[in-house]
């Protein structure tokens, strides 16, 4: 479990909940609490608790289980008092823990391939709020708040000491829930960027090996599987599209606020999840192209087995065409009748087999000619 109370661009950790549902808790900033669905489920009530202090209303009971739901896909809902959006991120590793009886996806091939795991992150939005519900190990949750406090001492009043890497901070503190809960989101979404990228490399080498006519590609299963794992991540990206588009066409429903910097909040905060958006689709749009890639090599590989076996017969038929007159020659010479031109005559011999030589050659040459034997270009 992790507490931070946000305000302006001071960032304070706590170490527990209690305080934080005092009357006079964050009452200039809002509150980031985050917490994985063990401590979720087993603070529940002191939770409901600080959103009933500090927000004036509860998370309703299908929300609650929605969050503590481990196979709920990317998916948009709200009240009238807060927003959840429930956002699959990329499992940490190949041996990420997994709840009794939940399928396994995409487990063999390469390590590239067993990355394509996915659970889900849980954010209720509330005004002064941000609830966010992650898996057990906490990646991202513990990514971005290191993130987030390296930010708050880097925006420290100048004589101050700055941060030690200033590189790997964001401009500035997020102003609001909904901002934090979009930084969040967009982390998660550069996971799969920096993914695609390792799923072209993988492809692009059993593309090489499809291709090849020399080589003999034996890995199937792993290109199957490969297959699986892309459309798998393909459904993925659309459900986070529909959520993100929810997101925004909500926002687009509210009131126009009154005041300049609302407006502008509310513009930084539009922008921003367009941004997540768009970074969505260039990996939806990634992982098709991908697909289409991997169908492709397929193709192509078939049609070069089948272009070589082609090759093979052609050859084969020419050769035949070849001896067929010789055979021909070779059986009428063969038969048990006594008199046959040149089988009594001395240099009879040589002189078939001459003719047998002379038909042969002419026959190379013509079908050379014709480019019956002529060896494909690669």
């Amino acid at each position: 479990m992790r507490l931070f109370e946000i305000t302006g661009s001071q960032v304070e950790e706590h170490d527990a909940l209690a305080p934080l549902a005092l009357p006079g808790a964050c009452r200039l900033g809002y509150l980031w609490i985050s917490l994985t669905r063990e401590e979720f489920r087993a603070s529940l009530a002191q939770v409901q608790g600080i959103l009933q202090s500090l927000c004036g209303t509860q998370l309703v009971d299908l929300h609650v289980s929605d969050l503590l739901n481990d196979q709920l896909p990317s998916h948009y809902d709200y009240t009238s008092l807060y927003d959840v959006l429930v956002f699959r991120r990329l499992a940490a590793g190949a041996a990420a823990p997994r709840a009794e009886g939940e399928p396994r996806l995409a487990r063999g091939g390469p390590p590239v391939l067993r990355r394509v795991d996915t659970r889900p992150v849980g954010f209720a939005v509330f005004d002064r709020v941000l609830l966010s519900v992650h898996p057990d190990d906490g990646a991202v949750r513990d990514a971005y708040a290191a993130k987030l406090l390296a930010a708050a001492r880097n925006d420290r009043p100048e004589g101050t000491a700055p941060a030690l890497d200033v590189r790997a901070t964001s401009a500035r503190v997020p102003t609001s829930p909904a901002d934090l809960m979009l930084r969040v989101v967009n982390q998660i979404v550069d996971a799969y960027l920096d993914l695609r990228r390792e799923l072209t490399r993988q492809l692009d080498h059993w593309q090489a090996e499809l291709i090849d006519p020399k080589s003999r590609f034996t890995n199937w299963s792993a290109l199957m599987e490969a297959r699986q794992s892309l459309h798998h991540l393909d459904e993925i990206c659309e459900d986070q599209r529909a959520a993100v588009q929810d997101w925004i066409d909500a926002m687009e429903t509210l009131p126009t606020p009154d005041t300049a910097p609302e407006l502008r909040e509310r513009e930084l905060l539009m922008v921003r999840s367009r941004d997540v958006l768009e970074h969505i689709e260039r990996v939806v749009h990634h992982v098709r192209r991908l697909e289409q890639n991997a169908e492709t090599a397929v193709q192509m590989h078939f049609s070069v087995q089948s272009h070589r076996a082609n090759d093979i017969m052609r050859v084969l038929t020419v050769l035949t065409a070849i001896f067929l007159p010789l055979n021909l020659i070779a059986g009428i010479f063969g038969m048990n009748f006594e008199f046959i031109p040149l089988v009594h005559k001395a240099d009879g011999f040589w002189i078939a087999m001459a003719s047998m030589g002379v038909i042969a050659l002419s026959l190379v040459v013509v079908f050379w000619r014709k480019r019956y034997l002529a060896r494909t270009g690669r």
